[in-house]
């Protein structure tokens, strides 16, 4: 008898996924995925586990109080795992209420719906809210990282919100010893990912030779982890993190914007059989993003060091795995790349 019932909400997204994908090889634990589906939701990322016996999917949205108190009777409901969220930043700045929304009353109410549900009775429970790096604001170049205790500086309306939301979850914390952890993480990459973001975008435009938009110079720097790795130290968290703390999670590995399209674009070139530095022509440079930061840069010393966890990818080996995927992938590349992504887009970029 399964005795974990982990309720996963955005779980066909695209870190969702893949941790809902790791979560249900535990025998343990069954996952309920709650998933809105919105642009960046996809059920085809869960295909190859759909059909089994510990995962089950229900539709909706963190903000509807009641469908979220039926979620927490009908399984039962005993630890969260929180993903769902508006996460690009292009999309706060032209619409900064949806983040609101989804991002701080949607948090809000899960909160709120654990708390109601467990009545009190804290014990093998846990709400774990998964956070960004964006929450600690702008690094200079050469700096010093960002840690736990960095304190809060948000610069965008998407970061603004997920800082709203860390902060709720610590005042459930204080206020009624509600058993929660929190994990801040650096930039993704991987497969699944949606081509809204930097890493697929210029994968798929680099396929249909397409102008590959880098704002401003391209200097911005960030700091990049594969997915695989940032499910894997979630898992971790779930097993060994201690109620009320914070983990950040990095991969050690920063890059200025341009110089991880240059990669990719000489990796592609290499895939494609093209000419070396034939991609590297479809670089564009665009007007810079509202309020854009400079550098992120993520210190993961405590969780290394408290629970054991560091990734397992290189760079060099996780692009290339990345890159492959997508690749083999284009019809759902394709699917994915229109609708609402399409006409975004061709808004932002002509």
């Amino acid at each position: 008898m399964n005795n974990e019932n982990i309720l996963v909400t955005g779980g066909a997204g695209f870190i969702g996924s893949e941790l809902v994908r790791q979560l249900v090889k535990l025998s343990h634990v069954n996952v309920i995925n709650f998933d809105k589906l919105t642009y960046a939701g996809n059920l085809e990322n869960l295909k190859s586990i759909e059909n089994l016996e510990n995962y089950t999917f229900v539709k909706g949205d963190i903000c509807d109080e009641k469908q979220l108190a039926q979620v927490f009777i009908d399984h039962d409901i005993t630890k969260v795992i929180h993903l769902a969220a508006e996460s690009h930043v292009d999309r706060s700045i032209t619409d900064p209420l949806l983040f609101v929304r989804t991002n701080l009353i949607g948090t809000a109410s899960l909160l709120n719906a654990a708390k109601i549900y467990w009545k009190g009775d804290y014990a093998n429970k846990l709400f774990f809210h998964v956070s960004t790096d964006e929450v600690y604001g702008s690094l200079e170049m050469g700096s010093e990282l960002f840690t736990e205790k960095t304190s809060y500086d948000p610069r965008s309306p998407y970061s603004a919100s997920k800082a709203g939301s860390d902060h709720l979850v610590r005042s459930f914390y204080h206020t009624y010893q509600f058993p929660v952890v929190i994990s801040n993480c650096s930039n993704n990459y991987g497969p699944f990912q949606f081509p809204e973001k930097l890493v697929p975008l210029c994968i798929n435009n680099i396929l249909n030779n397409k102008p590959l938009p880098i704002y401003g110079k391209g200097e911005n720097v960030r700091d990049w982890l594969y997915v695989g790795d940032h499910a894997d130290a979630i898992l971790t968290i779930l097993k060994d993190g201690q109620i009320g703390e914070t983990y950040n999670i990095g991969g050690h590995n920063e890059w200025s914007n341009l110089d991880l399209v240059k990669v990719i674009c000489s990796t592609m070139d290499d895939k494609l059989n093209r000419p070396k530095g034939e991609s590297e022509k479809l670089i564009t440079f665009v007007k810079d993003r509202a309020g854009h930061d400079l550098r992120y840069a993520i210190d993961s010393s405590k969780i290394q060091n408290e629970l054991g966890w560091t990734p397992k990818f290189q760079f060099g080996e996780g692009i290339k795995k990345t890159i492959d995927w997508y690749l083999s992938e284009t019809e759902w590349l394709e699917n994915v790349s229109s609708g609402d992504y399409k006409t975004y887009y061709e808004n932002q970029y002509g």
